[in-house]
């Protein structure tokens, strides 16, 4: 497998960030990923007894659709949220400051009013913590190779970031992903991830990325065609390392699984 491109998520439901690299730590997640989500009304979250919640309880494009007309940035080295709509910059906040948490709660409370059951609080996970749909969702590769396949059998563009993953790889045969859980995936620098399972896709993918339009029904296309809900698959991170663009990734005795043309 070749790693195309890398994503990170940091705040569940808003938009991707692009990144060049990424180091990946050994038991741990996708660096900033997930680090934080907006509750929509009170969700029950203690991040001193952090626990695995619904992601109905937050933000998300499942259910909040308008969130895709949003371009969403955080900042390392400041610890700011910074937000766009429609190119101009709408929100910049400090997300470590209790006016930094209130500005980010005024812009939500203004931007969709209709779809809140109560204050939209950014909620911030604590070290071993993060706010993936999946308990186990360390890590999600995308292979570009089934997603085309996807497209095909549709008619009609398909954008892999309807998927959210953290790497979209090329090399493999479409859907060959699904054979790979349970096995091993090595990389550069020692780097061993393990596959644990595939993504079960919900309607968050018939969201279009860019526009916010409900114009697929992916999970309905997917069981139609492949008699599954599945695009991706996620792997826990055995051994760390360094992962950037171009790299490739190596499944153990994948040979059979890899693309030969």
């Amino acid at each position: 497998m070749r790693i195309e491109t890398l994503y990170r998520y940091p705040v569940k439901g808003l938009s991707p960030e692009r990144i060049p690299e990424a180091a990946l730590p050994t038991g741990g997640y996708f660096p900033g990923d997930r680090l934080f989500a907006i509750e929509n009304g009170p969700s029950g979250f203690d991040a001193c007894e952090p626990v695995h919640q619904p992601k109905i309880k937050y933000l998300m494009l499942m259910r909040n659709e308008s969130l895709a007309r949003l371009r969403s940035r955080y900042d390392d080295p400041t610890g700011e949220l910074v937000i766009q709509q429609g190119g101009r910059e709408v929100l910049r906040a400090a997300t470590d400051s209790e006016s930094g948490r209130a500005a980010i709660t005024r812009f939500f409370e203004d931007f969709m009013p209709d779809e809140l059951r109560g204050a939209p609080k950014l909620l911030t996970a604590p070290p071993t913590y993060r706010f993936t749909d999946s308990r186990s969702g360390f890590v999600s590769i995308i292979n570009l190779a089934s997603v085309a396949d996807l497209e095909a059998r549709l008619g009609r563009p398909v954008d892999p970031l309807r998927f959210r993953g953290n790497l979209m790889v090329s090399g493999l045969q479409p859907w060959a992903e699904n054979e790979l859980v349970g096995r091993e995936i090595g990389g550069p620098g020692g780097l061993k991830l393990q596959v644990i399972k595939r993504i079960e896709r919900c309607a968050a993918t018939n969201v279009d990325p860019d526009s916010g339009a409900r114009d697929m029904q992916i999970p309905k296309a997917l069981m139609k065609n492949y008699g599954h809900v599945d695009c991706g698959i996620y792997c826990r991170i055995l051994a760390g390392g360094v992962v950037r663009e171009g790299d490739v990734l190596v499944p153990a005795e994948a040979s059979a699984a890899l693309d030969t043309a």
